[in-house]
């Protein structure tokens, strides 16, 4: 017998634990199953379980415990990323601590040896609060981006690159991070409004015939300055193209140029150009032969190519020197304050400076070409459709990657320098030499680059990398390309574009057959989650206070909202009663001898109630499947929590009770054993969703009745599929009625405010013959569940008597007697008209095109929330309000 109540504190760690130990995460060794793989995002080795990837870890959960009880072999391929600039970020805070230790007088190698001790005691903590989810991962092929030979897939995928002229060394600008002195890609910069100054300067021209003002938020680089430009067709400023102008305290001779760059609009319509330190510039440079003076050292300190007495400046105080000399000199035209977009550094925060230097790119314009098409032909499809346009507008428009990193942790660059500059690019430092002997004809010294590659470079192997490639492994050839991506949308470009490129590009194969891109995460009002608000919600505390399979109910519940999901304590708390209401249920059916009967096929049901119930569990088994299948999540979930909470334990359990405890044995025997059946199913189609609760409701119910034909765990059952000739429209129909004459009767008595207390009788006025059958037959019942006195056939509606209609059948409480007409039309009117004034002031809200173009769009989104909620309460009190006043005219 079931206890009174589940405890998942205590059943969820030996459940997985029995899960684990068994072998059930790995795929089927059946030849003749269906391959479907997953492969993780990898997280971040620093991190741990956020509410993100609780979400994301779910829905992959979900998927490959449905594919998995399909029959096909299912792997979810596990792992975490080594994530470059976080990890190293993390020991070099460590060591701080320790005692103010610098990794540079460590030197390389005992640096990396403390990122492996922190790594290996620290590092990976977050696949095992995976595990506390549920995670039915395959965790006996986890890998790591820094694992051999996932390393060697890199070095490889680096050379292969390399020589097809896809990854080259070229001096650019970068976005150059001081903090970490690293470069990072354009997606990892942050841009963000912050307040400035507009400073505006002169610059004399050299043959003293006057000057030319610039404006400038960054008065610094103009240390670097080379040319100043003019629009071509600025009328004001023709005749001053090709003359020379001193740029001030330097004293650098350097030329007008014109240029379709500049904006006569903006400013004065002149503009300083600083080639080395702003990408719009590096161009105008590029185009016009200009030299690119970089003025910034690694750290954002002027350097020795500006004049000696801003040597070792910070790029902030030397903006404040050079704003008080030019004022000193007379050249200051005036200030002006702006609000302007400024790059900050995602993980250091820091202000991030286009700097000019020697960096490693994929040409990844040219690789973005078959991926492109892939998408269009359909050999990737987007899920949800929209995100495509994303994932396309970012391919079409794509620049070169930077993949080089000035740090110490990650996969280092299997690129070698001779004496003289040359490359040698090989995945071993034995065949570079061998190359480098061919080319000089001796041996000759070489020197590794010191850089590592982009973490996303790497991860962007994970697909194929994780089952072996470059090697042609077993799993390579059952597993690849995978099936499906579950991913965050923000990271479209950062992974999922570069995985594709990749993926096409080193195997011929796209690396994914379809994306399923989730929600963002944030609070219940919208708002995006931070510490510093105070608003997370963190997924292993709600797992402590409510158990797994709530947490995921609500996460795979609320997955269809279109980009942002707001869930709350008390959503998760609602879905925790979803498992306690299944587990009352069982426990109520143990207690009244329901069991599984030897030989018993639904087929075999003659009781309407129980050949209606045997449909409804086969529409449900059939909308989960397709829903599970399409990765419509949300809706596999509505379609559970409508059929176990509403359709089984609310009416079927209720209107079963008076045969359980009747004397026809034939009814109770067969309305047990549909009951055991029903159960059976439901335990199957909630179990991807709820594991743990059905696994142990499927182990606490298998002594009762007959042995089922699966013996072990419930996750490696058989998948249900029901015959849709078990649908009785009949059946359907007739119960249909009666569930519907209570439910609308106590919509009516609420609406009305009818005290509970009152039993006026439930008049039948029209009604077909079958369903007047149906009816008279089910009285004694719907007597009970409506509160009424009787059931009653008649003529006509009564005067005081609100009617209903049903399926045809016209249905009737006489209420006169218990409430005071008069005053309910008053209250329903004051309501009806309380609720116009609310959605008219939502209608207009949303009218304003301001409003909708310039509040964020979780505000939007809510308040269009808050009108549609408004008006389904306005409607229904307006009908009840009508059918009040046909009671009165």
């Amino acid at each position: 017998m079931l206890e009174k109540t589940f405890d998942p504190k205590s059943a969820e760690p030996r459940l997985y634990s029995s899960w684990e130990a068994s072998g059930a995460f790995a795929p089927t060794g059946d030849p003749g199953a269906e391959p479907f793989s997953i492969v993780m995002p990898p997280p971040n080795v620093t991190g741990s379980l956020h509410i993100g990837h609780a979400l994301n870890g779910t829905l992959q959960d979900v998927l490959i415990r449905f594919e998995r009880m399909r029959g096909k072999a299912a792997l979810w391929l596990p792992g975490t990323d080594h994530a470059g600039i976080a990890t190293q970020m993390v020991v070099e805070r460590q060591l701080a601590q320790e005692g103010n230790i610098d990794r540079r007088e460590m030197g390389r190698e005992a640096f990396l040896a403390k990122v492996w001790e922190w790594k290996a005691k620290s590092g990976g903590k977050i696949v095992h609060q995976l595990r506390k989810l549920g995670a039915s991962c395959d965790w006996s092929r986890e890998r790591f981006t820094l694992d051999e030979g996932f390393s060697h897939g890199v070095r490889k995928a680096f050379v292969s690159l390399y020589k097809e002229g896809l990854i080259y060394r070229d001096r650019r600008l970068v976005n150059w991070d001081p903090q970490f002195q690293t470069a990072i890609s354009d997606l990892e910069v942050e841009q963000r409004e912050v307040d400035g100054q507009l400073w505006h300067f002169a610059y004399p021209l050299a043959d003293g015939s006057g000057e030319i003002t610039v404006a400038t938020t960054r008065p610094e680089t103009m240390l670097g300055d080379t040319a100043v430009a003019v629009h071509p067709d600025d009328e004001r400023y023709k005749h001053l193209v090709g003359k020379l102008v001193i740029l001030p305290i330097v004293e650098r001779v350097i030329p007008i140029v014109a240029d379709a760059y500049a904006d006569p609009e903006k400013g004065s319509g002149a503009v300083k150009i600083t080639p080395a330190h702003d990408f719009d510039d590096f161009e105008v440079g590029k185009r016009h032969g200009l030299p690119m003076i970089n003025i910034l050292d690694a750290f954002a300190r002027i350097n020795e190519n500006a004049p000696q007495a801003y040597h070792g400046l910070d790029r902030f105080a030397a903006r404040k020197k050079v704003i008080e000399t030019l004022q000193g000199l007379g050249l200051l035209r005036g200030t002006e304050k702006v609000r302007h977009m400024v790059p900050h550094g995602d993980r250091s925060g820091v202000v991030v400076e286009p700097f000019l230097t020697d960096q490693w790119f994929v040409n990844a314009e040219v690789l973005a070409q078959p991926a492109i098409k892939a998408v269009l032909e359909g050999d990737t499809v987007f899920l949800p459709k929209p995100w495509e346009k994303t994932y396309l507008d970012w391919m079409r428009n794509i620049q070169p990657w930077t993949i080089s990193r000035q740090l110490w942790w990650g996969h280092r660059i299997p690129a070698w320098f001779g004496s003289d500059g040359t490359i040698f690019v090989e995945e071993t430092e034995e065949k570079a030499r061998a190359q480098a002997r061919a080319h000089y004809g001796r041996d000759e010294p070489l020197t590794q680059d010191e850089d590592v590659l982009d973490t996303w470079f790497s991860s962007a192997l994970w697909p194929f990398s994780t089952l072996g490639w470059p090697e042609k492994t077993t799993d390579l050839e059952r597993f690849y390309p995978t099936n499906t991506l579950i991913t965050g949308f923000d990271i479209i470009p950062f992974w999922v574009a570069r995985m594709l490129m990749q993926g096409l590009q080193l195997t011929g194969e796209v690396p994914f057959k379809r994306v399923f891109i989730n929600a963002l995460v944030r609070d219940a009002s919208g708002a995006k989650m931070s510490k510093s608000k105070g608003n997370v919600l963190d997924p292993l505390e709600l797992v402590d206070e409510f158990g797994a399979d709530a947490l995921r109910f609500t996460l795979t519940a609320m997955s269809g909202a279109a980009r942002d999901i707001k869930p709350s304590r008390q959503r998760v708390e609602g879905y925790r009663n979803l498992g306690t209401k299944l587990w009352n249920a069982t426990r109520f059916a143990q207690l009244n001898g329901c069991a599984r009967e030897a030989g018993f096929s639904p087929d075999r049901a003659t009781m309407p109630l129980n050949r209606w119930i045997v449909g409804e569990t086969v529409h449900t088994a059939k909308a989960v499947t397709d829903a599970l299948a399409e990765c419509s999540f949300g809706e596999a979930a509505d379609v559970l929590y409508r059929f176990i909470w509403n359709v089984f334990c609310d009416w079927y359990i209720e209107l079963i009770k008076p045969t359980l405890s009747g004397a026809d044995i034939a009814a109770r025997d067969e309305t047990r054993a549909v009951t055991a059946w029903v159960l059976d199913v439901t335990f199957k189609l909630l179990h991807p969703v709820m594991p743990f609760l059905t696994e142990e409701l499927w182990a606490q119910t298998s002594d009762l009745g007959a042995p089922r034909e699966h013996q072990g765990f419930l996750m490696t059952a058989a998948w249900p599929q029901l015959a849709e000739s078990l649908i009785d429209r009949a059946a359907d129909a007739e119960i249909g009625l009666i569930i519907d004459a209570i439910s609308e009767g106590r919509s009516v008595r609420q609406e009305l405010n009818v005290p509970t207390s009152a039993r006026p009788p439930l008049l039948v006025v029209e009604a077909s013959e079958t369903q007047r059958k149906a009816m008279k037959a089910s009285a004694p019942l719907i007597a009970q569940l409506l509160r009424v006195s009787e059931v009653r056939f008649v003529r006509a509606v009564p005067a005081g008597a609100i009617s209903y209609v049903i399926a045809g059948a016209t249905l009737a409480l006489p209420v006169a007697e218990f409430i005071e007409l008069t005053a309910e039309r008053e209250r329903l009117a004051k309501e009806v008209a309380s609720l116009g004034v609310e959605a008219d002031k939502l209608s207009r809200k949303l009218a304003d095109v301001d409003f909708v173009v310039r509040a964020p769009e979780r505000v939007v989104e809510d308040t269009r929330e808050r009108l549609a909620a408004t008006e389904a309460a306005k409607s229904k009190l307006e009908a009840a309000l009508a059918r009040l006043l046909d009671v009165l005219s």
